[in-house]
């Protein structure tokens, strides 16, 4: 990607943590966030209630662990390119749903001196903060569907832990919506704030890194593709090492990127001609859509817990880590297994945006500097060893076999 981005954290994002889409009607398994403990501030207790309970959607059916699984990186447990929601649970999602993971240090969105965009929520960065984050779920159409944040509030009244939230927050906090809104979403926040299961750190990765533990031969091969600027470049977004405070690395940069992924069929708003997500610059985000030089350009999503997803970019067209890694290397060498091939033999490169915005699409950086009929930079076999390595950043290495 473009520079890495040197931005000083502002400190209101640290006490801020998001309530990422929820986007699923999906209750498979009905998926409870941990049972709140002593160990956990009473903002950070009721998070967690709040965070399982399914009577705050308008479907009666949906929490936001019903697609931000704890068993599953609270990540969804589908494979779905993004998961319904709405008042009976069917209503088409737009994104494919990300993690709730490793967002604590997340900055906000600002540019950077040379003009990099950095930071947000989101994956279009268009969340100025956690909590503003945590705040659309509940009212997206497509997700917990309340039409106001009174009914919000409203179902908030009837559940069995309403007297809590009272004596925590004030007598009258539940005849005041706004102001008990924005109540729930801070003890969201306090509960993947303080809550470890969010960012424990404690991948075979992060062993390595403390000297606990040793990486097979295959896992060192691919750290050593994943670093290395003429093969796989993975760190030039997804840094690897610790910070300068020695803080664990998060795998992202926290800027954005235009990587031109395939039009995905299986998102029902794909059935549309005119439709394309462009992130940075529209439809969700309103206030760069006179930027057409962002248009397409995503946020780079940390890498933690990437072995776990079930599909991958902003619109789920993958569902095959392996095929990411290939997506990546043969975008541009063999663009044809990726993107349809029109009756004359051309390829319909970056098929999901309009051709006005395809120059936006990043052709410089390796692996993406190649042309048809090159040699990929990676080969199978270095691929497969990259995959190995990815697997080593997935959470909870210490408790397996």
């Amino acid at each position: 990607m473009t520079l890495s981005a040197t931005m000083t954290r502002l400190a209101g994002a640290a006490l801020l943590l998001a309530l990422s889409a929820c986007g699923g009607g999906s209750t498979s398994g009905n998926s409870t966030a941990p049972t709140p403990t002593s160990s956990l501030s009473e903002p950070a207790q009721l998070g967690a209630l709040i965070f399982s309970d399914q009577s705050l959607s308008a479907s009666g059916r949906q929490s936001c662990a019903s697609c931000h699984n704890p068993a599953n990186a609270h990540g969804p447990t589908s494979a779905l390119a993004a998961e319904p929601g709405g008042p009976d649970g069917t209503t088409p999602g737009f994104r494919a749903v990300p993690s709730l993971r490793y967002l604590e240090r997340t900055p906000a969105f600002a540019f950077a001196k040379d003009g990099t965009p950095t930071g947000g929520f989101d994956r279009d960065g268009r969340a100025q903060s956690l909590a503003e984050q945590g705040q659309r779920p509940f009212l997206a159409p497509h997700e917990m569907a309340n039409a106001s944040v009174a009914d919000v509030i409203a179902r908030l009244k009837q559940t069995s832990y309403a007297a809590r939230f009272r004596q925590q927050f004030g007598d009258t906090i539940l005849d005041q919506p706004e102001q008990a809104f924005s109540r729930m979403t801070y003890a969201l926040q306090q509960f993947q704030l303080e809550d470890p299961s969010f960012h424990p750190y404690d991948s075979k990765y992060d062993l390595f890194l403390a000297g606990k533990v040793k990486l097979a031969d295959a896992e060192l091969r691919g750290l050593a593709l994943f670093n290395n600027p003429t093969k796989g470049n993975c760190a030039a977004c997804h840094t690897s090492a610790r910070g300068a405070d020695g803080a664990a690395p998060l795998f992202t940069d926290f800027t954005f990127d235009n990587l031109g992924v395939p039009r995905n069929p299986r998102l029902a708003a794909t059935a549309d001609p005119s439709y394309f997500d462009l992130g940075l610059c529209g439809p969700d985000r309103t206030d760069l859509s006179e930027r057409a030089d962002l248009c397409g350009a995503f946020k780079v999503p940390t890498l933690r817990n990437v072995a776990t997803r079930k599909v991958f970019f902003h619109n789920g067209a993958f569902s095959n880590l392996t095929d990411v890694v290939r997506f990546y290397v043969t975008r541009d060498t063999n663009p044809a297994l990726w993107y349809p091939v029109n009756a004359d033999g051309t390829v319909e490169k970056f098929n999901d945006m309009p051709p006005q915005y395809r120059a936006n699409v990043n052709v410089k950086e390796v692996p993406y500097n190649r042309q048809p009929g090159m040699a990929p930079a990676l080969s199978p076999a270095e691929i497969d060893d990259l995959v190995q390595f990815l697997g080593t950043l997935t959470d909870g290495y210490k408790n397996q076999p």
